[in-house]
């Protein structure tokens, strides 16, 4: 769960190579309110919680550079993440997807792409200026990208060999201080929590960590990544052994479903107002 607090007065900080000041700026909560109002109209599986903890991201993530969206269907996190951007006069959010999956387009259904719904999406809500969409797999774009990112949003393919190209193309290019968050990471698929884990939990280059809801995020960190190394450790062993109860392609049923269901009760998900993100992804925040 997300809490919302009123208002904050700005928390500034000022670090060497962070290009942007952390800050809580004074009408936060009512962009992300008013931004939700539109989010919630598009179609999609992305909860009020889940959705209004990536227009925090969007806000407050201290780097520079655009924001990579893998995996849009018709647009309910592109629309959150833009409007705040936007609004903050922030780079625009750049939207990779192939809008082909088997999963979201049942066989034999008048449409068999979901783009046209996506850009339709970005004119309801007015944002399709600030945004960039990519019709492609997200390996073809990272395979020539050469700009910063501040925020890696990956919701694309949830098995482990996709989740895993769609970090490994991108990662490269994630800014120092910018953050990288997985959706369904703590549901019935094998990619997002693996790559948690093994990639990012496991990694000096990575510091503060966490989940909201079904997501988990990242800060990088390369600079100072292992000052954060026990607390990463402690997440790590719980989030592990939610991994291990899942495999690409296996349905849970009964008693391992309720054991999966046990393991992800053990997860820590607490909520944290802004001021407590704006701590959190500061550059000088420790453990």
């Amino acid at each position: 769960m997300l809490v919302f607090i009123h208002p904050l007065p700005h928390i500034i900080s000022r670090h060497l190579g962070v290009s942007r000041l952390i800050a809580v700026p004074s009408d936060l909560q009512q962009v992300i309110d008013d931004a939700w109002e539109v989010t919630k109209t598009i179609p999609g599986y992305l909860l009020e919680n889940e959705a209004k903890f990536l227009g925090v991201l969007a806000a407050l993530t201290p780097a520079d550079g655009v924001i990579v969206e893998i995996g849009s269907y018709r647009g309910r996190s592109t629309v959150m993440l833009a409007k705040v951007a936007s609004h903050y006069g922030l780079r625009p959010v750049v939207a990779v997807d192939p809008h082909n999956s088997p999963i979201l387009i049942k066989p034999g259904a008048p449409k068999t792409t979901s783009y046209d719904d996506f850009l339709e999406s970005l004119r309801i809500a007015n944002i399709a200026d600030h945004v960039e969409p990519h019709l492609a797999y997200s390996t073809d774009v990272s395979a020539t990208w050469n700009r910063p990112v501040r925020l890696l949003w990956i919701d694309g393919d949830h098995s482990y060999a996709g989740a895993k190209a769609d970090l490994d193309g991108f990662l490269p290019h994630v800014a120092p201080y910018g953050v990288i968050a997985l959706h369904d990471a703590l549901s019935n698929f094998a990619g997002p929590i693996r790559i948690f884990v093994e990639d990012m939990l496991r990694s000096d280059n990575f510091g503060p960590a966490g989940f909201v809801h079904s997501i988990a995020w990242a800060q990088s960190r390369p600079a100072d990544g292992a000052k954060f190394r026990a607390q990463r450790a402690r997440l790590a062993q719980r989030a592990a052994k939610l991994a291990a109860r899942v495999e690409d392609g296996v349905e849970l049923h009964g008693w391992k479903k309720m054991r999966f269901k046990l393991t992800r009760s053990r997860i820590p998900r607490f909520p944290l107002s802004y001021e407590a993100w704006a701590k959190q992804l500061d550059p000088r925040a420790t453990p």
